[in-house]
């Protein structure tokens, strides 16, 4: 029987890659290097023995939405929640764009954003950020003006550049996309503000959000959005029926009760990641500005990917970013426990000297 081929507009597409490496210490994933509280680990055994297997689970995800609402002060109507935050922006793309339209991003960023747009038929606009990686305002402006996309991304802090876009930058960004402005906040407790303060129900901005990062869940697979009714309402229209099982709506449900103990857990790493960046600036590195749980830096010495491999030698696996475009020679490491990043700060010091 002869094979059936793929899509022709798929053909040449890669899949998304993080290898993982059997290593001591694993700083590539930009995952919470803390377990959940133990007694979230408790509590959470204890609900399973509540939750009626034989049956489907809540189709509207209902108690989480309201949990998720109660974390920005807005209406369960205005959250949409699905598995990972992957989830929703292939919903997202699903619902608003596909063959004959348009999605913009700003590169490098993360590459996610257009996978999926051309995985859904969608035709790609990449549009050059400056060389320090900051978005050049009125390159973007130009550039959603012109090509008239229906989908727009901001991903702040940035993925794989850590920085934070500016609530300036935001609002002249959704004052003129003709489409949605999508903002992808997957780091975005690590920042100081969020655009989530300029969703509203006559405006253009929706903002992602994880529990895989600042909750310690990465394992659970659970992210959600939040933006205006109406959207939310298109949403479920697409997104596949009972796509939310009962566990894992118990989990975040559940997770969001230990609030305190996430932004402990937050304080923790932004604390470790300005410890990290001081002590690279002093390495024979590049290290760029992260209000992320990751910092971007470039071995000016040596290639990256030779440093990525002395890493690797000595126990330390970081993400090698030198075959992505425009980031030649560039590595990010994740930042994880005191530990493990002063085994990467020693390792690295060893690799470069």
């Amino acid at each position: 029987m002869a094979r059936v081929e793929v899509r022709d507009d798929l053909s040449a597409l890669e899949g998304y890659h993080s290898p993982q490496v059997d290593v001591a210490v694993r700083l590539n994933t930009n995952d919470s290097p803390f377990a959940p509280p133990e007694a979230f680990r408790l509590a959470l055994a204890e609900l399973t023995r509540d939750i009626d297997w034989n049956r489907y689970p809540d189709r509207g995800a209902a108690r989480l939405r309201e949990a998720i609402a109660s974390l920005h002060g807005v209406d369960a109507a205005n959250v949409f929640a699905a598995n990972g935050s992957n989830e929703v922006l292939q919903t997202l793309l699903l619902t608003f764009a596909g063959p004959g339209r348009r999605v913009v991003s700003f590169e490098p960023t993360y590459q996610l954003h257009g996978h999926i747009a051309r995985l859904t038929g969608a035709t790609v606009v990449e549009v050059e950020r400056a060389d320090d990686f900051a978005l050049d305002v009125e390159a973007a402006v130009g550039a959603v003006t012109t090509h008239q996309p229906h989908v727009t991304f901001l991903c702040s802090p940035n993925n794989p550049t850590g920085l934070v876009e500016t609530p300036d930058t935001v609002r002249r960004l959704a004052g003129v996309v003709p489409g949605l402005l999508v903002v992808d906040e997957a780091y975005g407790q690590f920042a100081d503000w969020s655009a989530d303060e300029l969703v509203n129900e006559d405006g253009n901005v929706v903002v992602v959000r994880t529990f895989s990062k600042t909750w310690s869940m990465a394992a659970a697979r659970l992210g959600y959005l939040i933006g205006p009714r109406w959207l939310v309402s298109e949403l479920d229209k697409v997104v596949l029926p009972y796509h939310l099982d009962a566990f894992k709506q118990a989990a975040g449900v559940l997770a969001v009760g230990f609030r305190a103990e996430m932004e402990e857990r937050v304080a923790a790493v932004v604390s470790e990641r300005e410890r990290v960046s001081s002590r690279l600036r002093g390495l024979p590195v590049r290290a760029y500005p992260s209000g992320a749980n990751f910092v971007l830096f470039r071995p000016t010495d040596r290639s990256g990917h030779d440093t990525w491999r002395g890493l690797l030698d000595l126990g330390v696996l970081v993400r090698d970013c030198s075959g992505w475009p425009r980031l030649a020679d560039c590595l990010r490491v994740t930042i994880g426990t005191n530990d493990e990043n002063d085994a990467f700060l020693r390792a690295l010091e060893e690799v470069l000297t």
